[in-house]
């Protein structure tokens, strides 16, 4: 359903749904296959909520062209087809039924077109590489594919304009978290990496730095075949603790947004770095057990994630 159709299969503007059915569409896309960052957006304003959703349509759609089930079609002329697609979008022109959702939003929003072109660039990395023999280069790659998502949604959830309130500072505006929005996209990729060792493995590909399993005298031959041993579980622990410098980076931006969404994102936050503690929980399995968090432990997080909202 998400896969990208080509252009001479577009529906027509008269064909498309209403914006209504549009924006549930979306909805429906984001709940059933982002459980969690959908309990996030249900404590978030109508408006806002909404307008993730279309964004979060519009991102899994370009994720599914490299993972998706007709990846194997696509080759660059697709991504370079996708960001016309993009630019159309823009232009205030919707393709498909939840382009209209999207290009609502961009009526709405002071969305910038360009973290959206990063993420398609990501998408192109994809096409053509495996490996990565740094975390600067693994980095980047994180930065195009989740750390965008962040540029992204902050026009929509909006930042304090107000002067700090030191009389000393009364002239001075508080910084725009950029640096931390780009910062939890970049937590959340490092945490699908971590949490989808075993599947990624299975197609052929490693996102763990390879300098880092030579450092921990580890081999892709050992990755490919699931070994569980001291060197995969030290590994595993080095790994988990950047990611989480990542979440605790990126919480120090939360203060900077407007208070009608401290709380879904402190709760997106919070939710998202139990998927790590699940893995520890796991004894670092990734291979053959599935890290995930329960409903439950999924609950008691949200009033600890209101109450930081308040007070953080």
């Amino acid at each position: 359903m998400l896969q990208r159709s080509k252009y001479s299969q577009r529906m027509t503007r008269s064909s498309l749904v209403s914006l209504e059915e549009s924006y549930e569409l979306c909805r429906q896309v984001t709940a059933t296959y982002s459980k969690t960052f959908y309990m996030g957006t249900q404590l978030m304003p109508e408006a806002k909520r909404k307008a993730i959703w279309a964004i979060y349509v519009w991102c899994r759609r370009t994720d599914e062209l490299v993972d998706g089930p007709m990846s194997s079609t696509t080759t660059t002329e697709t991504l370079q087809e996708w960001e016309k697609h993009l630019e159309s979008l823009f232009a205030g022109y919707p393709l498909e039924d939840t382009d209209v959702a999207l290009v609502d939003t961009l009526s709405k929003f002071p969305l910038d077109i360009q973290p959206f072109r990063d993420m398609i660039a990501g998408q192109q990395m994809d096409l053509y590489r495996s490996r990565y023999e740094t975390f600067k280069e693994l980095e980047l790659y994180c930065y195009r594919v989740a750390g965008t998502v962040g540029l992204m949604t902050m026009p929509v959830m909006g930042v304090v304009q107000s002067s700090l309130t030191a009389p000393w500072n009364k002239n001075q505006q508080m910084k725009s978290p950029t640096s931390e929005a780009i910062a939890l996209g970049i937590a959340n990729q490092l945490t699908n990496i971590l949490r989808d060792v075993g599947e990624d493995a299975r197609r052929g590909r490693i996102y763990i730095p390879l300098e880092e399993l030579a450092l921990f005298d580890y081999t892709e031959e050992d990755l490919l075949n699931g070994v569980i041993d001291r060197r995969w579980r030290e590994l595993m622990k080095f790994q988990i603790n950047r990611a989480r410098k990542f979440f605790v980076d990126a919480e120090k931006g939360i203060r900077r947004l407007n208070p009608d969404i401290r709380w879904p994102v402190w709760s997106a936050s919070m939710l998202y770095s139990k998927i790590l503690d699940a893995i520890e929980h796991n004894q670092y399995d990734v291979f053959n057990r599935r890290a995930y968090v329960s409903t439950p432990r999924k609950l008691v997080c949200l009033p600890i994630a209101l109450l930081r909202s308040k007070v953080l």
